[in-house]
């Protein structure tokens, strides 16, 4: 069994945080182990919590089209959470849930070793970034941290509901395939 296998098959038992309590499925991640990208949202949504896959409802359609755009799909992108149970309400996960989390993602991303990572809304900035990230400010600027370049982009959601951050959002994801492109020219 890999080691994110391992990973997974210990988190679907966790109950860290009063969200183990409400949860259908704990939602971990999917796509490509190897790839140099992984996308961070903040915690699942209803659909996701019924599938047990993370960005499978509206935002997770939005999303796909959003890869699509940069030539990507989720076969060559890894996609996961700050928090892999659902809040309730689709509220923001509360800072101690974040918390009994973060060891979950800190291994995640052990194992992944990825060299892009791209936060999916204010929460996943504020836990990956900078506690005082600002997303309507900071959103498209990169941040170089132990050999990974961190960016945050709008949460596919927020795209949902205001269509106008939208053309901001599509040369955020230029540039993120810019980047990616730059460090596949670096091997």
């Amino acid at each position: 069994m890999s080691d994110m296998e391992t990973l997974k098959q210990q988190c679907l038992q966790c109950e860290n945080c009063g969200l183990a309590e409400t949860r259908t499925n704990v939602v971990f991640g999917v796509g490509n182990p190897e790839s140099p990208l992984v996308f961070v949202g903040e915690g699942p949504g209803e659909q996701e919590d019924l599938q047990g896959e993370p960005f499978v409802g509206p935002a997770g359609q939005l999303l796909d089209i959003m890869l699509e755009i940069i030539g990507l799909d989720r076969s060559k992108a890894y996609i996961c959470n700050i928090v892999k149970c659902r809040p309730p309400k689709n509220r923001d996960p509360y800072p101690e849930e974040r918390e009994a989390c973060k060891l979950w993602l800190d291994r995640q991303l052990e194992i992944l070793s990825p060299r892009i990572i791209v936060c999916l809304g204010r929460i996943a900035a504020i836990s990956l970034i900078d506690p005082e990230f600002r997303i309507t400010r900071q959103h498209g600027q990169w941040f170089s941290r132990n050999g990974i370049e961190y960016t945050a982009i709008y949460h596919p959601a927020a795209l949902l509901r205001d269509a106008g951050k939208r053309p901001e959002t599509f040369v955020d994801l230029k540039e993120i395939r810019r980047k990616l492109d730059a460090i596949a020219s670096d091997k």
